[in-house]
């Protein structure tokens, strides 16, 4: 057992020695040296790539416009007068549904009443002593006249006078205004008047009958308004086969508005103190003197007149509308 493994011992470190010697051999041929160098991804050359923008013609692709143009009509003829320039943050504002929803439950909020009011058991006439003994009648326990549970008695949690009028920034309320002038001009159906022209001229037949005491009585005069109302809104597409039309004036316009009060199925004649955002968007067409309109452009553009003040420079001024053009 000894001689084999002197013998396995000696076998191993022979084989041991002749590895030993290959790798003498190996290392002693040695590899050319060569010329190869792996080129890094920072140094591969960089594209052809234009870093700088052209301005000028990013300029001249986007210039929105600052002003648009608004025709004056005399009325009740219907004919251009002159051409004037509006400024586009008045009349050419983009549609917010969102906005114009806040104003209008706004103004919603702040006109109702909320007089609603209901009496408490305590507030009901009569004496409060309990009806009956508590026991030995055999019937339900009750106490005074004015419970709730008895006819005449007492409301609990019953409405109470309150305020229901809500919060609206008064940038965005501004805002809804012109959104909604703006989306009247943009269909078309915003029809500019010239300064106190909204008074409805009677025809000479009108003196005449009045003159040989025909239309004495004042239902016969209302009705002669009326029918001469009806003749001119349908001779200018805006009566009621046209959804009817809202006049904005800046005072209170005889002739119009009681001939207007005569016809309320083909529109309705509205002063500028009277005038609401809903107002502004329930007719089929809106029809405004310009003077009012510049008013109501004047009083809605807190979100356009800076607060700040600078000396020497006067006070803010909102964008110029109203600019004549061709007249």
């Amino acid at each position: 057992m000894a001689g084999k493994g002197i013998r396995g011992l000696n076998e191993a470190l022979r084989s041991l020695s002749l590895s030993s010697q290959t790798c003498r051999e190996a290392a002693s041929l040695r590899i050319p040296p060569s010329n190869f160098t792996r080129s890094m991804a920072t140094e591969a050359p960089l594209p052809n790539i234009t870093t700088s923008v052209n301005t000028s013609a990013a300029d001249a692709s986007w210039r929105p416009a600052s002003t648009v143009p608004v025709t004056i009509f005399d009325f009740p003829s219907f004919e251009p007068v002159r051409l004037e320039s509006w400024s586009a943050k008045h009349l050419h504002v983009p549609l917010r549904r969102d906005i114009l929803h806040l104003a209008v439950v706004y103004e919603g909020d702040k006109t109702r009443q909320g007089t609603a009011s209901t009496k408490t058991r305590w507030e009901v006439a009569g004496s409060h002593r309990k009806m009956r003994p508590q026991k030995g009648t055999g019937r339900a326990r009750l106490g005074s006249r004015q419970s709730p549970m008895l006819r005449g008695g007492g409301k609990p949690f019953g409405p109470k006078p309150r305020d229901f009028a809500t919060r609206l920034n008064r940038k965005v309320y501004d805002l809804a205004w012109r959104t909604a002038l703006s989306y009247r001009y943009r269909r078309g159906e915003l029809v500019v008047c010239g300064d106190g022209a909204l008074e409805l001229p009677l025809p000479g037949e009108f003196a005449r009958l009045v003159g040989a005491g025909e239309l004495r009585e004042e239902e016969l005069r209302r009705g002669f308004k009326a029918k001469w109302a009806r003749q001119v809104l349908d001779a200018n597409g805006w009566g009621r086969s046209c959804g009817r039309s809202t006049f904005i004036a800046t005072g209170y316009r005889d002739n119009l508005f009681e001939a207007m009060g005569e016809v309320p199925n083909y529109g309705r004649a509205l002063d500028l103190e009277d005038v609401d955002v809903k107002d502004l968007l329930e007719t089929g067409r809106l029809v405004i003197e310009r003077d009012a309109l510049l008013e109501m452009l004047d009083r809605h553009q807190s979100d356009l007149v800076t607060r700040v003040f600078v000396a020497n420079a006067g006070l803010p001024k909102g964008p110029e509308s109203g600019k004549v053009l061709v007249g």
